[in-house]
């Protein structure tokens, strides 16, 4: 039987009683109508977890901890996904899979070919959406490190303190699987809106070292390319 995992901030200790957040609470007595007693997994975000009996189903929803479960291990292939925004749902997917596919930190930005455009009150909105669904794609998926969900910026400004790092350009003449994992472990991956890179911001980019590479003969749509790299990357370098 399926035991439901939620997300619960830290410290977790072993014994302990804790109140789960809004949004979990609702999810589990409101969604899945679990009862007091009923089994479930407690996880902290930074690759601690614990099995945990709901104690109590009013509000505050609490839980009492059992002993920690192996704690998860750092990823080999530490991957910044620097999304750029793209229009309709099609956030929330590359979020939601980059998630499950592993990647350590997920950074939208704003590209001069993006359809999407969010500012302000907006864009903070957005955001604390965007890291919900986060959260919700680790308690699906068993994962225990939640990623980091940045808030958005333009990618002139993330090129200020980008190093390295490779750009997703169909008509790149180096593929993918072509280039060596960097020494340090971290990888920087680049992907365009639906009407691809503006030439000067590949100029940018070359200029901070991010190489131009390429999945091979088709042109792959925004919220594929990026989640394709991705995987490609574990397979090569990381978790697979």
């Amino acid at each position: 039987m399926m035991t439901h995992r939620f997300f619960c901030p830290g410290p977790l200790s072993a014994g302990a009683s804790v109140v789960l957040p809004d949004d979990a609470a609702h999810h589990a007595t409101r969604v899945l109508r679990l009862r007091a007693e009923s089994a479930i997994e407690v996880f902290d975000g930074q690759g601690r977890s614990h099995p945990a009996t709901l104690s109590s189903v009013a509000s505050p929803v609490t839980a009492v901890l059992g002993p920690a479960l192996p704690e998860e291990p750092a990823p080999r292939c530490r991957i910044t996904l620097v999304q750029a925004l793209a229009s309709g749902d099609k956030m929330d997917w590359v979020v939601q899979k980059a998630v499950e596919l592993g990647v350590d930190v997920i950074q939208p930005v704003a590209a001069k070919r993006s359809v999407l455009r969010l500012e302000g009150a907006r864009a903070e909105k957005r955001l604390a959406h965007w890291q919900k669904v986060a959260v919700s794609a680790c308690e699906q998926c068993g994962r225990n490190r939640l990623p980091q969900v940045m808030p958005v910026v333009s990618l002139t400004h993330w090129l200020q303190g980008a190093s390295g790092g490779w750009v997703l350009a169909p008509a790149a003449p180096q593929a993918l699987r072509s280039r060596q994992a960097p020494e340090s472990g971290q990888i920087s991956l680049l992907v365009g809106p639906e009407g691809g890179w503006d030439d000067t911001e590949l100029a940018a980019m070359a200029t901070r070292g991010i190489e131009a590479v390429s999945l091979g003969p088709r042109v792959l749509r925004t919220e594929t390319a990026g989640l394709a790299a991705v995987a490609a990357i574990q397979a090569l370098w990381g978790d697979y």
